[in-house]
C-alpha cells in the first residue's frame, strides 16, 4: 500500500503546472516554463520520498499545450533526460504515478471535434509517462464523461472510441466512477465491454452510490485490474463539513481513514488522498497506515 495527494506540494515555493498564456506563446517560453516545471517536480518527489509519500499524481499542466497545435517545440527531445531521470528515481524508490486530465476530456462526446481533442490530451499524458520510461502501472484517469440524454448509448460510445485509442493510452487508461452520472456499477458494466480497469472513488460512491458497501465496492473494482496494472488505485476522501454536495474535505479525518483501512482489510491498493490540504494530509494518512500491515516502508521492500 502507498499512500499519495495530487499534484501541489504546499510546503514547497513552486508550482510543477506552471502556465502562461496562449497568446504569448513561443517555443522559447514553453522550454523555460517545462524546465522550471520539472525542477520543481523533481523537488517534490526527494519530499515525497523522505516522508515515505510514495504515490503522486502528476498535473496535467507540466507541460503547457502541449496537445494544442500552437506548440511546435519537440519537448520529448529536449528535456529527455530530465524526465529519464525523474523516471528513474521514481522507480529507484518504488514510487507509484498518475495523472487525471482536466474535465473537458470526454471520450463519448457526440462532437466529434471534441473526441478529437480529447485522444490528442491522452496522447500527451501518455507522452509525459512514457518519456519517464515508467511502466503499465503509471495510470492516466477518466470519467467516462457526458450522459447526452440517454446513458446506454453513451457507454457504448465510450466502448467504441476506447477501442481505436493508440496502444500506448490503452495500456495505461482506468476510469472512475464520479459523483453525478456514471455509477461503479456503471463502469464495471464498461469494464465487461472494454476490458478498462475500473479505480474505485470512495466519496463518489457515497455521492451517486450503485448498492455496494465500500469492501465490497473495493474488492469489485480490484478485480478488474491485471498484474500489469499493478496493484488497485483508489480515490479517497470525505465530505467538507457543513460544505455543498460533492465538495471535498479540507483536512484529513483520521478515524473516517481508519475505519476505512479496517473495513478494506486484507485487500491491497494505493491510496490517492483527493483532500485539499496536500502533503498535510497525507503525512497525517502515513502516520496511520504505518500501523496496517499492508503498507510497507521502503527499507523493507
Amino acid at each position: 500500500m502507498k499512500i499519495g495527494y495530487p499534484c501541489i506540494n504546499r510546503s514547497i515555493g513552486c508550482s510543477p503546472g506552471r502556465t502562461f498564456r496562449l497568446s504569448s506563446y513561443s517555443d522559447e517560453r514553453l522550454e523555460e516554463t517545462v524546465r522550471e516545471n520539472l525542477r520543481c517536480l523533481a523537488e517534490i518527489l526527494r519530499f515525497n520520498q523522505r516522508e515515505c509519500i510514495l504515490f503522486f499524481r502528476i498535473g496535467s499542466g507540466l507541460v503547457p499545450f502541449a496537445s494544442h497545435p500552437v506548440c511546435t517545440a519537440n519537448w520529448q527531445e529536449t528535456f529527455a533526460e530530465p524526465f529519464r531521470e525523474i523516471g528513474r528515481f521514481i522507480r529507484e524508490h518504488g514510487m507509484r504515478i498518475s495523472m487525471h486530465p482536466d474535465q473537458f476530456v470526454v471520450i463519448n462526446a457526440k462532437d466529434p471535434g471534441v473526441v478529437e481533442k480529447s485522444v490528442a490530451e491522452l496522447r500527451y499524458h501518455a507522452a509525459v509517462l512514457d518519456a519517464m520510461r515508467l511502466d503499465g502501472t503509471a495510470k492516466i484517469q477518466i470519467h467516462v464523461g457526458g450522459v447526452y440524454g440517454d446513458k446506454k448509448a453513451s457507454m457504448e460510445r465510450f466502448a467504441s472510441v476506447y477501442s481505436r485509442l493508440d496502444e500506448s493510452i490503452l495500456r495505461r487508461l482506468v476510469v472512475e466512477n464520479d459523483d453525478s452520472r456514471y455509477t461503479l456499477a456503471d463502469c464495471l458494466r464498461i469494464h465487461e465491454e472494454t476490458g478498462i480497469p475500473v479505480l474505485f472513488d470512495v466519496f463518489h460512491h457515497q455521492v451517486n452510490p450503485s448498492g455496494a458497501g465500500v469492501a465490497e465496492a473495493v474488492e469489485l473494482s480490484g478485480a478488474t485490474w491485471r498484474a500489469e496494472d499493478g496493484i488497485p488505485m483508489i480515490d479517497y476522501s470525505t465530505p467538507m463539513p457543513g460544505g455543498r454536495k460533492g465538495r471535498h474535505a479540507e483536512s484529513l479525518d483520521n478515524a473516517d481513514f481508519e475505519r476505512f483501512l479496517a473495513e478494506t482489510a486484507p485487500a491491497d491498493m494505493d491510496i490517492m488522498l483527493e483532500i485539499k490540504d496536500k502533503e498535510k494530509s497525507a503525512l497525517a494518512a502515513v502516520g496511520i497506515a504505518r500501523r496496517d500491515g499492508r503498507f510497507l516502508m521502503p527499507r523493507e521492500r
